[in-house]
């Protein structure tokens, strides 16, 4: 169910042919003032917001041998009386989202809350993501 958006929006952006590391910067500019949204719901209702996770301050960073853009959001825990079961990384532009899950192993997510999730209102959750930018490079192509 992992979803990937914007990166059309890049290439109209930049017509030219990129190269992982042209690609790799301008994701990093994009991503700048990202967040993380969590998600639960309670039966049939909409989506209800968990937490919102923030970019922390110099943690944005790109590997260049390996290729991959690095992040950690962190931020509180709004709410407690639902399991997180969607997330959204979103940039100005590029997006990811899914499912997501506290219960490591279990079939469908594509991402797993780190153990700082702990579903305690009030306490801090910290998510690191690796964007790999060649696959993401040849999703857009």
């Amino acid at each position: 169910m992992r979803q990937i958006n914007g990166l059309e929006n890049i290439r109209q952006q930049h017509p030219d042919r990129l190269n992982a590391a042209r690609f790799a910067e301008l994701l990093l500019q994009d991503l700048q003032n990202c967040h993380c949204t969590i998600y639960g719901c309670i039966g049939q209702d909409q989506k209800i917001l968990l937490a919102q996770l923030k970019l922390l301050p110099d943690s944005l960073n790109y590997d260049s041998f390996d290729q991959r853009i690095d992040l950690i959001v962190a931020g509180p825990i709004l709410r407690a009386d639902c399991v997180p079961l969607t997330y959204i990384l979103q940039g100005g532009q590029f997006s990811l989202s899914g499912r997501c899950s506290m219960i490591a192993k279990v079939c469908g997510v594509d991402l797993y809350l780190q153990r700082s999730y702990t579903g305690q209102v009030g306490d801090v959750a910290r998510q690191s993501f690796a964007l790999p930018v060649n696959a993401l490079l040849k999703f857009m192509q």
